[in-house]
């Protein structure tokens, strides 16, 4: 089946430069010392705000400066709406406000001072089969668009990202089917079991892998915590996903138990539970990512998780995904490697999110690749997407997203299947323990209890 059509608006190469006044007013505080930062809004979607490099007056190019980008996820829904074929729709534009100082609100008034605004127009159509850039350049702001004004540079364009989109059929922990979505089209590719995973496979698995590698040191051990520890704990639990024929293509497997810190009802961050994904590979299992996951303290109380890829024989790893969900409403898990943006309102996952982390060309991990070497280069720009249902939600069937570029089988697809369901099931594994679980994520015993 064909991958769906989506298309990727970014907002990129940002940056100001302002003449410097022979009399500055002293009210007015020069970029050079003090932060800038801009709002872009497309339509209905949330506004992102991104932070603005300064430039020098004299400079002409704002390559020097090391901008983030920003970046709107189009599916064909989404472009339809936006063509606004109706009557009284008017053209699109891509509105952008600039502002100097600090972000935030200081007494409930803005603390940036509104320097000007820019628009953009756009005409998405065809962007689904080619990429359009709609300005890459500078443009005046201010009250007065003279050559003597405020220049901001910026780069908008739109380039197709078709991704293949996946649907549970029902809570991971129900063990669905997982159906590929295109258009009005469901077709069933894959199925979950859920279970409760014991001490003999731990050790099991341990140790055909340490065989597998020649090392002393216990494989599960190199990754995660097996260790029994007294008080509140949700553990063993382990998710596998088979293709059509019944043939196991990945998994996930809580390698940490959630458990909640000492005097305290919740996981806390200092001490995540953790998930490991799983690939076949070689007549045994090979890790693949880990997952961590914990409950945020604060007003917003939320689902913090952290997502690294592993590379062969080693426990180091490479963050790919490091941000927070609401635990009551949900959102999108995302990794989106096209850069750090902070955004508005982002519980529907459409813009990147708050702290989408550096290229994997970049290890942040303990070890040092370099350029290169490293070998998931190939991660780049968007990767893949996950529905997350909050608490409150009656029933939780994750839609998956993944880009075309990153799928070469049907094991690339299942991985981050089985990633989408850890992150899912995460939600429940740290809830509250003063709440109760649903039967199917209890073992017999502890549900009896």
């Amino acid at each position: 089946m064909d991958p769906c059509p989506f298309v990727r608006l970014t907002v990129s190469n940002l940056a100001l430069k302002i003449p410097v006044a022979s009399k500055p007013a002293r009210s007015v505080v020069h970029p050079s010392s003090s932060p800038c930062f801009c709002k872009i809004k497309l339509k209905s979607f949330p506004v992102q705000t991104v932070v603005v490099s300064y430039i020098q007056p004299e400079s002409q190019l704002p390559e020097q400066a090391q901008a983030p980008t920003a970046s709107f996820h189009l599916s064909k829904s989404d472009l339809d709406k936006l063509a606004g074929k109706s009557l009284f729709a008017g053209k699109l534009y891509l509105k952008i406000s600039i502002y100097t100082g600090r972000r935030g609100t200081t007494c409930g008034v803005n603390s940036g001072r509104l320097l000007g605004k820019v628009a953009v127009p756009l005409d998405l159509a065809g962007t689904e089969a080619r990429a359009c850039v709609f300005h890459n350049g500078w443009i005046s702001v201010g009250k007065d668009a003279k050559a003597s004004s405020a220049q901001f540079h910026v780069s908008v364009k739109a380039e197709p990202d078709p991704r293949f989109v996946f649907q549970f059929d029902g809570e991971p922990e129900c063990s669905p089917q997982v159906f590929q979505i295109q258009g009005n089209i469901r077709q069933p590719v894959f199925t979950c079991k859920f279970s409760f995973r014991s001490n003999a496979d731990r050790n099991q698995r341990s140790r055909s892998l340490q065989s597998e590698q020649g090392s002393s040191r216990g494989w599960l051990s190199s990754f995660g915590s097996e260790r029994e520890r007294p008080g509140k704990e949700r553990k063993g639990w382990s998710i596998m996903v088979h293709d059509l024929s019944g043939s196991p293509v990945a998994a996930a497997s809580m390698v940490t138990p959630f458990v909640a810190s000492p005097g305290s009802d919740r996981v806390s961050r200092s001490n995540p539970g953790s998930w490991l994904i799983l690939r076949p590979g070689d007549g045994t299992w090979k890790p693949w990512g880990r997952l961590e996951a914990w409950r945020e303290r604060g007003a917003s109380d939320g689902l913090g998780y952290r997502f690294e890829l592993i590379p062969d024989n080693s426990s180091a790893g490479v963050v790919l995904a490091e941000s927070t969900l609401s635990t009551a409403k949900g959102g999108k898990f995302v990794i989106d490697l096209g850069g750090t943006t902070t955004t508005t309102n982002n519980n529907n996952g459409r813009t990147t999110p708050l702290n989408s982390t550096s290229p994997a060309c970049s290890p942040r991990g303990s070890g040092d690749y370099g350029y290169g070497l490293w070998p998931f280069c190939m991660y780049r720009g968007f990767v893949m997407s996950a529905s997350v249902e909050g608490e409150g939600s009656k029933c939780s069937k994750p839609t998956v997203e993944v880009s075309v570029q990153h799928v070469t089988c049907t094991e690339d697809a299942a991985a981050f299947v089985a990633l989408s369901a850890a992150v899912d099931l995460s939600i429940d594994a740290c809830r509250l323990f003063s709440q109760k679980l649903r039967k199917e994520l209890c073992q017999t015993k502890d549900f009896l209890n």
